[in-house]
């Protein structure tokens, strides 16, 4: 089943963890990489797998990238991974073992990580992502973040048995550096169309450390949920803030 499946991965200066990523993908027979600007040695060790076809293009948003890296497979069933994630050899073989059904389309639980230490708080828990699909019936959407897939209405979710590796963050620089950016993408891609506030931004960063730190064990983990759940809530916090000043500046 391998040469029927197509793997499709999005790069940015991920050579932290591309090698790891790609290895564990050498099992399956192509593996689409769509690069947006790096400029450390991802493209360099991507290259170095024979199953790789690696592209280049600027980035347009997580969902148009995708869709991009979608039509460039030569299988209809695509698997999609990010950088930083690694499929375990069982869900591998889960994978390739499957009688793909083009009336389903199948997710996956994540084990998320920090500093490679397992975090089953702060809202990292009970993470399912829908990853294998058949182009045929079923697209990423046009997000420039928090992409999802788009399927056609009688389609039946099945979960899978294995479990995919998420190495999220390293330390507290990558954090900012991604609650910087998604912040920025949101409240460009929510510009005139949702309403924003200094207040509003306050109490949903508020609520937003709250229910990662107290009400989803953020607690449990140390400092690391008590930075979790500190990024969290300035993610909530900044994303208001960024949007009130581009309507703002948008009025004058």
């Amino acid at each position: 089943m391998a040469n029927n499946i197509s793997v499709t991965v999005l790069t940015k200066n991920s050579e932290a963890w591309i090698g790891e990523c790609l290895s564990a993908l050498e099992v399956f027979a192509e593996v689409v990489i769509i690069d947006n600007g790096s400029t450390d040695d991802t493209i360099s060790i991507a290259t170095g797998f024979r199953n790789v076809a690696l592209y280049e293009h600027p980035f347009i948003g997580f969902g148009p990238l995708k869709n991009l890296a979608v039509d460039k497979a030569s299988n209809d069933w695509i698997l999609s991974v990010d950088s930083d994630e690694v499929v375990t050899p069982e869900l591998a073989s889960e994978i390739l073992s499957l009688n793909l059904d083009c009336n389903r389309l199948y997710a996956i639980e994540r084990d998320n990580y920090y500093h490679r230490r397992l975090i089953r708080g702060c809202g990292w828990q009970n993470d399912i992502v829908q990853r294998l699909f058949n182009r045929k019936s079923t697209r990423f959407n046009g997000k420039l973040i928090h992409e999802g897939l788009e399927k056609k209405e009688n389609l039946k979710t099945e979960i899978l048995q294995g479990k995919l590796k998420h190495y999220s963050y390293d330390n507290a620089s990558q954090l900012i550096h991604k609650m910087q950016q998604y912040s920025s993408l949101w409240a460009e891609e929510h510009q005139g169309n949702t309403q924003a506030s200094p207040f509003k931004a306050l109490l949903t960063g508020m609520l937003t450390f709250f229910k990662s730190y107290v009400l989803k064990n953020g607690w449990v983990y140390g400092y690391e949920g008590l930075l979790i759940s500190i990024s969290n809530a300035n993610g909530a916090f900044y994303k208001y803030i960024k949007l009130y000043e581009a309507d703002s500046s948008h009025r004058l």
